[in-house]
């Protein structure tokens, strides 16, 4: 199984919704435990990383790919 890739800043689709209705999530802090903002309500919850990892679907905008076309526009 392939691990899957995300850094700080990304903004990534959970398998279960958070109680506000969205399921993106915003990384804002990584480690042995990754801290991760609700984008629709900005509420954050810190969880272990395994646990993380586990239930995250995919990464929906990455931090990278929009500094790169930031980067075009100017």
């Amino acid at each position: 199984m392939e691990r899957k890739h995300f850094e700080l800043g990304d903004i990534v689709q959970m398998k279960k919704p958070h109680p506000c209705g969205t399921n993106e999530m915003e990384i804002i802090r990584m480690g042995m435990d990754i801290r991760i903002k609700c984008v629709g309500c900005k509420h954050s919850v810190l969880i272990p990383r395994a646990k993380f990892e586990k239930n995250m679907k995919k990464v929906l905008r990455s931090k990278s790919e929009t500094a790169v076309d930031g980067q075009a526009e100017l």
